[in-house]
């Protein structure tokens, strides 16, 4: 599936409106400004899946649907094979893969994630903020991760679980990392 902001915002504003909710409403939910929610729902800004997840929350319906139009409807399990997860693009040179979006009243959003090698170890790294908390778990590769002032590096096998709400953010060194983000 490819990422469409526009959609994702137009269902955002959809849902809201027949729900009755109000922007303030929604912002309060995802503790933004009501500007930054605005900007969110016309489409003028790419909306973090964690933001994204406390509207679908506050809306009483599953992140899945916002993202795709679709409500899920699995119960007793969800089962994705190799390669089959959702695929989300956001990022340019990342990949996301939803690895449970098909199964309803999700406690957490299973995420695999393609982060690509940078050789360029002097660049910025974009770190992002969000609530909640987060588990990453290396598959495989190696990443620089930064959360906060502090400096990880994480080889296949490693976990790493932090407060989300923290800056943090990482990139694949000596080759492409995979890793299964799994946010709470």
């Amino acid at each position: 599936m490819k990422y469409d902001i526009k959609e994702v915002s137009a269902r955002l504003r959809a849902t809201r409106e027949s729900l009755d909710f109000t922007a303030e409403d929604m912002a309060k939910a995802a503790k933004i400004t009501v500007d930054e929610y605005m900007a969110y729902e016309n489409g003028e800004k790419d909306i973090s899946l964690s933001v994204l997840d406390e509207c679908a929350e506050a809306l009483g319906i599953e992140m899945i649907e916002l993202l795709t139009g679709n409500s899920p409807t699995l119960r007793t399990y969800s089962l994705v094979r190799k390669g089959e997860g959702l695929p989300i693009e956001r990022r340019i040179g990342f990949t996301y893969q939803h690895m449970a979006y098909l199964f309803k009243n999700k406690k957490i959003e299973p995420i695999m994630v393609h982060v690509p090698f940078e050789p360029d170890l002097t660049k910025p790294i974009h770190l992002s903020v969000h609530e909640g908390q987060e588990m990453n778990f290396i598959v495989k590769g190696k990443i620089k991760f930064i959360i906060g002032n502090s400096v990880e590096y994480l080889n296949e096998g490693d976990c790493l679980y932090f407060d989300s709400s923290n800056p943090h953010g990482m990139i694949a060194i000596d080759g492409d990392c995979e890793l299964l983000a799994i946010l709470i």
